[in-house]
C-alpha cells in the first residue's frame, strides 16, 4: 500500500524534513511529484494553482498548511466542500510587519522623507523638513489579530496611544479600547494614524473608502498593510485632491505588481512598498514551530492545534 504523502510546495532545510519525518514516519516526504503521486496527497505545505486542480481531483487532500496568514487566494469553497483543513501562517510576520509600520511613521514625522528628496537635488533644505511627534498620538489598528497585537506592544513603548477595530469590538490585549468594524467610520475622526491590517473577505472588500477618508483628520496618516483589496483604490486617489488626510502608506495593492501607468506613483504624499512589510528574518523556523505543532496533534487526533481557518468567515 502507498503511504501517504506530505507535499512541500518550498524547500525546506534538512534538519526541518528530519522533524518531519519523526513526527509522521507513516508518511512519505515529496517536493517535487509525479502525476501518479498526486493521488497519494494527503497534507500539502503551500498551496499553488499550478497543482490545483490534480490535488483537489485525487479526494486524497485532507489538510492545507498555508505558508502565508493571508489565504483568500485559495480555494476556501472547495476546501470546505471536501472537508479539507486549512491552517495559515498567521503570526510569523508579526514582528516583521510591526517594525515596517513603526519604520513607515518615524520617517514621515521625523522628515526623513523630504530630506531623501534634498539629497538627491543636493538641498540642504533644512527650513523646509516638516517634522513632528510621534509620542502621544492617537493610532488606531483596524485588525487586532497577531500583527495588530504585536504593533501595540512595540509602538506602546514610544508613548502611542493605541486603539483596536475588531469584527465585534471585543476587548484584545494591548488596546486603550476596541470597537466594533461596524462603527469604523465613527472613530476614525478621533485619530490621528488609521492602520489598516485586514483580511481579504467579502465584509472587508473596499471598507476604505471615501466615506472614511473624508473623516479622517486632516493631517492623519494612513497605512495598509493587510489585503490590497480592503482599499477603494479609485476613491483612495481622491484624497489628496480633497485634502482629506496628509500622507498614506501602501504595501499591498488590488493588481500586483502595481502597474507603472498607476497613477499612485505620481502622487508625493505616498509611499509604495512592493509588498516587503512581510519579508521576515528566519522565515523557515518561525513557519516551523506551526507546522510541526499541527502536524503532531494531527497525526494523533487527525485536528489541528493552532492557526485553523474558519472556511465560511475566510480567516
Amino acid at each position: 500500500m502507498t503511504k501517504p504523502i506530505i507535499f512541500l510546495q518550498r524547500p525546506f532545510r534538512e534538519e526541518f524534513i528530519d522533524k518531519i519525518q519523526a513526527i509522521a514516519p507513516a508518511y512519505q516526504i515529496k517536493t517535487a511529484l509525479t502525476p501518479d503521486e498526486f493521488s497519494a496527497v494527503e497534507i500539502s505545505v503551500g498551496w499553488s494553482k499550478e497543482f490545483h486542480e490534480q490535488l483537489l481531483a485525487a479526494n486524497q487532500l485532507k489538510w492545507v498548511q498555508a505558508l502565508s496568514a493571508g489565504i483568500d487566494s485559495l480555494p476556501l469553497a472547495e476546501f470546505s466542500a471536501k472537508n479539507i483543513l486549512l491552517s495559515n501562517g498567521s503570526g510569523i510576520h508579526a514582528l516583521s510587519i510591526s517594525e515596517h509600520i513603526i519604520g513607515v511613521l518615524l520617517g514621515y514625522y521625523r522628515g526623513l522623507y523630504q530630506a531623501v528628496k534634498n539629497q538627491e537635488q543636493k538641498n540642504w533644505g533644512h527650513d523646509a523638513i516638516q517634522y513632528d511627534q510621534l509620542a502621544g498620538k492617537n493610532l488606531l489598528v483596524v485588525g487586532t489579530g497577531h500583527i495588530g497585537q504585536q504593533l501595540s506592544k512595540s509602538i506602546r513603548s514610544l508613548g502611542v496611544n493605541v486603539y483596536g477595530i475588531n469584527t465585534t469590538g471585543h476587548p484584545a490585549e494591548g488596546f486603550v479600547e476596541t470597537y466594533s468594524i461596524k462603527n469604523l467610520a465613527k472613530i476614525v475622526p478621533g485619530m490621528d494614524i488609521v492602520i489598516g491590517i485586514l483580511p481579504g473577505t467579502d465584509e472587508t472588500y473596499h471598507i476604505f473608502n471615501s466615506d472614511i477618508f473624508e473623516k479622517m483628520k486632516k493631517d492623519a496618516l494612513f497605512i495598509n498593510v493587510g489585503r490590497g483589496d480592503t482599499v477603494h483604490t479609485k476613491e483612495l486617489l481622491t484624497a489628496p485632491k480633497e485634502k482629506y488626510f496628509a500622507f498614506a502608506a501602501l504595501d499591498v495593492f488590488e493588481e500586483e505588481p502595481l502597474p507603472k501607468e498607476s497613477p499612485l506613483w505620481t502622487l508625493d504624499n505616498l509611499l509604495i512598498t512592493p509588498h516587503i512589510s512581510g519579508m521576515t528574518v528566519d522565515f523557515q523556523n518561525k513557519f516551523m514551530q506551526i507546522f510541526l505543532a499541527n502536524l503532531k496533534n494531527y497525526v494523533a487526533t487527525n485536528e489541528l492545534a493552532v492557526n485553523q481557518v474558519e472556511l465560511q468567515r475566510g480567516y
